[in-house]
């Protein structure tokens, strides 16, 4: 079994805003492979669904971003899951806007929900899908822009790195994460930075 954690803030207000890619995410491979309806446990949203014969569970944490670990934490303990057989979606302001990064170790490089996580895992060698939502323009609050919706002028690239994200998901269940790495990484600098 693999889990895929997509990370964002539950609640309308939150919706369509920068932090909830992972949510995004969660949301299009739901319905790009007919999942089982949601289920709320482990403080998180879960749905079912089976990806080249392997099955794979959907989590949405339901605590708010920065408290993400303790329903990853909870979820990993109950289905004995180990770390490689997770994967976190999450946004990334230091990357350029839609540009994926994907790694199986690192640091949280400062995103709150996957530092969360890494502290409640025990262990930093959990692989995470980086989304890149741009950085804020100088002297904004980056915790304030994170909770922003994405203008206009940056949909269409947003549901195209949702897209790609959700195809590279399905690359790391079906050929694993080293394929996925060599397929969606592409662009990124500081290719061999862990983080």
């Amino acid at each position: 079994m693999k889990v895929l954690v997509g990370l964002g803030n539950p609640g309308k207000k939150y919706e369509g805003t920068r932090h909830n890619v992972g949510f995004d995410v969660v949301a299009e491979l739901a319905c790009r492979h007919g999942s089982s309806k949601p289920k709320v446990k482990f403080e998180a949203e879960i749905a079912e669904l089976t990806v080249a014969g392997e099955r794979l569970l959907l989590v949405a944490p339901q605590t708010f971003m920065n408290a993400s670990g303790r329903s990853v934490r909870q979820l990993a303990d109950f289905f004995q899951v180990i770390a490689n057989d997770l994967l976190v979606v999450c946004d990334d302001i230091n990357l350029p806007l839609g540009q994926l990064r994907i790694r199986r170790t690192g640091s949280s490089g400062g995103q709150k929900g996957l530092e969360n996580i890494l502290q409640h895992m025990g262990t930093q060698a959990v692989p995470r899908l980086r989304i890149g939502i741009d950085r804020p323009e100088p002297g904004r609050d980056p915790a304030d822009y994170v909770l922003e919706r994405f203008r206009k002028s940056e949909q269409d690239a947003v549901d195209k790195a949702v897209r790609t994200a959700a195809e590279a998901v399905d690359t790391w269940v079906s050929e694993g994460i080293d394929k996925a790495m060599n397929r969606y990484n592409i662009g990124c600098k500081n290719d061999d930075d862990p983080s």
